[in-house]
């Protein structure tokens, strides 16, 4: 196991230097960025994965630039689950607040995961039944018990509409909590999360590349998981609640449940603050 974090962790670093390296050629301001992104992001996932596959040769690979072998049919029982850059609106307009996430999993059982933040040299690691770490130290979350109290996260898809029961959800959470964010990067709030600087965090528009190791990180940090509705966690589909205790998770999930009533019934009221 230990070798698995040791690659997991040198391919997530090596990942996040390519961005660095990368950062300085992106204008935000130019009208298509998106093909200079695009190629930061090719570069960083060929690094992970050329880490990887130098130690790992049998593993399968998932990445959100595809697979770098060109074979999409799995034959191991082991896959590693990447993005080689998570938050890249925060990446191209220079906001730190971006992310490089590693994972591996088992026959669908999530086994070492490393979440890399190349600005802050933060590297968040986990491996299953050994707890979560932040450089080294263990790290926790929260014992924060009522949304009220709670800082919260959440991710909205990129093109949500103002009717939509994403944004139902969100304005629910917006006047329950003491303060909810939404910060770009779902590997970094998962993160946060089980270092306890988030309370919570829910999505339901991300792909298993975004979440897998962070998922792992809120897990052996402490954190409570479910589906977003309170059911249990499916990875091949990731809309979920996380938080940091239990009661926090079943105030959270109750008012996602709320919100996603209200919008069924046509009847959302947010409040004035």
């Amino acid at each position: 196991m230990h070798q698995y974090i040791t690659v997991c962790e040198q391919a997530a670093r090596k990942g996040g230097q390519v961005l660095l390296d990368w950062q300085g050629r992106i204008n935000p301001r130019e009208k298509a960025p998106k093909d200079l992104v695009s190629e930061a992001d090719f570069a960083s996932q060929q690094a992970i994965y050329e880490i990887i596959h130098g130690t790992f040769l049998d593993h399968d690979f998932l990445g959100e630039e595809g697979d770098p072998s060109g074979n999409a049919k799995r034959e191991s029982e082991f896959r590693w689950i990447v993005d080689p850059l998570d938050g890249t609106v925060n990446y191209v307009h220079r906001l730190p607040a971006y992310s490089v996430s590693v994972a591996l999993e088992r026959r669908g059982e999530l086994q070492v995961g490393v979440v890399y933040d190349p600005i802050a040299d933060e590297c968040f690691s986990a491996v299953r039944g050994e707890g979560a770490f932040l450089n080294g130290v263990e790290i926790s979350v929260s014992d924060c018990e009522s949304l009220c109290t709670a800082l919260v996260a959440a991710s909205l898809s990129a093109g949500v509409s103002r009717d939509s029961e994403e944004i139902s959800r969100f304005l629910d959470v917006l006047v329950e909590c003491q303060a909810l964010r939404r910060l770009g990067s779902a590997a970094l709030n998962l993160a946060y999360v089980a270092a306890g600087r988030l309370d919570a965090y829910w999505a339901t528009s991300v792909k298993v590349w975004d979440v897998a190791a962070g998922l792992l990180l809120v897990q052996e940090a402490g954190g409570l998981m479910s589906g977003v509705a309170g059911e249990p966690f499916d990875l091949s589909r990731p809309q979920f609640a996380a938080a940091a205790t239990s009661t926090l998770h079943a105030e959270l999930v109750a008012t996602l449940k709320r919100g996603t009533s209200n919008k069924a019934n046509n009847a959302v009221s947010p409040k004035i603050l």
